[in-house]
């Protein structure tokens, strides 16, 4: 027998799960160093820290996020076009 208040709790705990997955991948970091530019980023796709040649840039960092933050968002519209995570789309981005 189909029971809704499962499928609630069922949805529930995905999006905990992945709220908790996104909260460890935050703390995540990767370093890559070419050519004289350092970037740090962090497992969430977020930019922590660009230097060149020594210098950091704040403005550029700033620009590139938006620009991960905006290609996303187009990301989560499509997949939500072609039916999403099962209804999850709205839940997970919040």
């Amino acid at each position: 027998m189909f029971n809704p208040l499962q499928q609630l709790g069922d949805l529930k705990k995905m999006r905990d799960q992945a709220m908790a997955l996104q909260k460890e991948l935050q703390k995540e970091e990767v370093t890559v160093n070419k050519n004289g530019v350092e970037i740090v980023i962090s497992g969430d796709q977020k930019i922590v820290r660009i230097t060149v040649n020594g210098q950091s840039d704040d403005k550029v960092r700033d620009a590139i996020n938006e620009a991960i933050k905006k290609s996303q968002e187009v990301a989560a519209k499509k997949l939500q076009q072609m039916g999403g995570l099962g209804g999850l789309g709205g839940l997970l981005g919040k």
